[in-house]
């Protein structure tokens, strides 16, 4: 008995060592959220202002191109961590490229991109993207983790994943802006770092510019972090359009409801997944939101899509400045055929 019961503490020791050196290792290498500028990339193809006409933006959260119509995802009440197999994932990025290629936006503002994890095979889904399309990118990091060590016993491994946005338009200027995080200490150290992607624009004809925000806000916190990251994003809105006068569009995955959706898409298992609640109150004044329930955006992850069956999301769209006339908005249904989400295309003209 003396001799079983010296094994076990032994093993005990040696997992407490070993999850202690792994918590230190994962500390040491966090990734830092910070502000400040990123790089844009510049195609000799880009066109160099704005014009005053018909401006396309497209927003699309590609699933790091491996939450197709037939997988699921385990913090969604399904078992899936990674992708079975390096094709899928390769599918799913030509079908992505391939409704980029087809709609032909002005300004594509993509999320969840990987550009070196391992569940999506080490992928740079970035470049696959901006070299498919042939325009000016700007890439931010809010997901980079040399390890995430769950679930057990398959894990998440290596993450590096971000917002891309691609542009015919030649890029100014691209910042970083960081988020608040509502994580602490360890649960922070493996997950995202959350930030708004900056894009800044020359417009023909006057100094004044074009800011579009891509944005992909907290998901599976208790509310506090979407209401804190929202309430910083609206602060950038009216920076940008009360300070500077500017022309100011966000788009993106905001993981809360527009006013009205869970009406049009109710509820039916509130123990599952549940996206906050955006209001109009939250935003400045100048400006308003722009979205469709025309179809759904997202759907949950508990199980593959099943069409009349699976829950589904208004929760991707945008919020355009009172200087820009809305032309149309709609959601593409590609059934989620590629991804959990499904793209949002907004045509605005500038006034004035």
């Amino acid at each position: 008995m003396k001799k079983i019961l010296r094994v076990i503490l032994i093993l005990l020791l040696v997992i407490i060592v070993a999850v202690g050196a792994l918590l230190g290792w994962l500390t040491i290498t966090e990734f830092k959220s910070e502000t400040g500028p990123v790089t844009a990339t510049h195609r000799s193809t880009s066109e160099g202002e704005v014009r005053s006409e018909y401006l396309t933006i497209l927003s699309f959260n590609t699933g790091y191109a491996a939450l197709s119509r037939n997988e699921d995802f385990f913090m969604d009440g399904g078992s899936g961590v990674r992708p079975a197999e390096r094709q899928l994932v390769e599918d799913n990025l030509a079908g992505i490229l391939a409704i980029l290629q087809r709609e032909d936006a002005d300004i594509n503002l993509l999320q969840e991109v990987d550009t070196d994890s391992s569940r999506s095979f080490g992928i740079d889904e970035a470049a696959c993207y901006a070299d498919g399309l042939d325009r000016d990118s700007a890439f931010a990091l809010n997901y980079s983790c040399p390890y995430v060590p769950y679930p057990l016993p398959t894990t998440i491994g290596k993450v590096n994943s971000g917002l891309l946005t691609l542009s015919k338009i030649q890029i100014d200027r691209a910042d970083r802006l960081a988020l608040p995080c509502p994580f602490s200490w360890p649960v922070r150290i493996a997950n995202l770092k959350r930030c708004l992607l900056v894009t800044l624009y020359d417009i023909e004809g006057t100094d004044k510019k074009l800011a579009v925000i891509n944005l992909h806000l907290e998901a599976y916190d208790n509310g506090e972090g979407k209401r804190a990251q929202t309430e910083m994003l609206c602060a950038v809105l009216r920076s940008y359009y009360e300070e500077y006068g500017w022309y100011v569009i966000a788009g993106g995955d905001f993981n809360q409801s527009f006013p009205g959706c869970v009406e049009a898409y109710p509820i039916q298992d509130t123990e599952k997944w549940t996206p906050g609640i955006l209001t109009g109150e939250a935003l400045p004044e100048g400006f308003h939101f722009v979205y469709s329930a025309d179809h759904a955006t997202c759907r949950l992850l508990d199980a593959p899509y099943q069409e009349g069956k699976t829950q589904l999301y208004v929760i991707d769209g945008f919020i355009v400045s009172d200087n820009m006339t809305v032309q149309s908005v709609e959601v593409l249904d590609e059934g989620f055929a590629y991804s959990d989400h499904n793209p949002v295309v907004l045509r605005v003209s500038l006034d004035g």
